[in-house]
C-alpha cells in the first residue's frame, strides 16, 4: 500500500483547475482515466479535495451549501483528471435546477467511458441520508466503483467513528455495486493514505521508482 498511496499524492499535488461546464456533455473528451467526487451540500466534499490535492484553494469552499451547481474539472496530468460534481440534499437551487441534476448525473455515470470510480463523501455524524443512498444506487445500477469517505471522523470518538462506518458497510453489502468505505476527517487529515490508496488503484498509478527499492 505505501508505494501506491504515494504515488496518488505525487499524482494529485499536481491538480490544476481546467474547466467549470454547467452540463455533462461539455465535459472535456471522453478518454483517459476520471475520478468524480460527490457528496451533500454539507460533507465537506471541497474541503476533502483540498485535503487530498494538498493545496488549501483549489475547490471552493462556499458558506452558501450547494451554490455551486457546475461540473468542475482539476486535471491532474495528460490522461488524468477529477471532476467535482454538484453538491446535492441541502443545496438552496431551483426545483428546474435540481430536476436536471437528477436527470444528468446518472447519464453522466451510465455513459462516461473514462469514470473509474466516485468518491461519496457524507459527514460521518449524519450517514446514509436519501440523497447518499441514490448516488449508491445509481452507482452499482451503473457498474461504477465507489469509495465513500466518512468524513469529519474528528467529531466523533473511535468507538462511535467504528460504529458509523460498519453501518454504512452493512448497506453497501446490499447494494450490489463494487463499494467500499472508510473514515476520514478533511480538518485533521485522517485517512489520507487509504484513500490515496483507493485512487493509486483506479488512476492504474505505478510506485514510484524510490518506492521500489525501499
Amino acid at each position: 500500500m505505501t508505494a501506491d498511496w504515494r504515488a496518488a499524492h505525487g499524482l494529485l499535488q499536481r491538480a490544476r483547475f481546467a474547466i467549470s461546464v454547467p452540463e455533462p456533455r461539455l465535459l472535456p473528451a471522453d478518454s483517459g482515466l476520471e475520478v468524480a467526487f460527490a457528496g451533500r451540500s454539507n460533507s465537506g466534499k471541497s474541503s476533502a479535495i483540498n485535503a487530498l490535492c494538498t493545496q488549501r484553494g483549489l475547490a471552493r469552499i462556499s458558506r452558501t451549501p450547494g451554490r455551486t451547481q457546475h461540473l468542475v474539472v482539476f486535471e491532474l496530468d495528460a490522461g488524468r483528471r477529477l471532476v467535482d460534481l454538484p453538491g446535492f440534499g441541502y443545496a438552496k437551487v431551483s426545483k428546474v435546477m435540481r430536476a436536471h441534476w437528477e436527470r444528468a448525473l446518472p447519464t453522466y455515470l451510465e455513459t462516461r467511458q473514462s469514470l473509474r470510480g466516485v468518491v461519496l463523501l457524507m459527514d460521518i455524524r449524519h450517514p446514509l441520508k436519501p440523497p447518499d443512498e441514490l448516488m449508491i444506487a445509481w452507482c452499482a445500477a451503473s457498474g461504477v466503483p465507489l469509495h465513500i469517505l466518512l468524513n469529519k471522523c474528528d467529531k466523533l470518538g473511535r468507538g462511535p467513528a467504528a460504529a458509523a462506518r460498519q453501518l454504512v458497510a452493512r448497506a453497501l453489502a446490499k447494494s450490489d455495486g463494487d463499494a467500499s468505505v472508510q473514515t476520514f476527517s478533511a480538518l485533521r487529515h485522517e485517512g489520507l493514505q487509504e484513500a490515496y490508496a483507493k485512487l493509486a488503484d483506479w488512476f492504474d498509478l505505478q510506485p514510484p521508482s524510490d518506492a521500489v527499492t525501499n
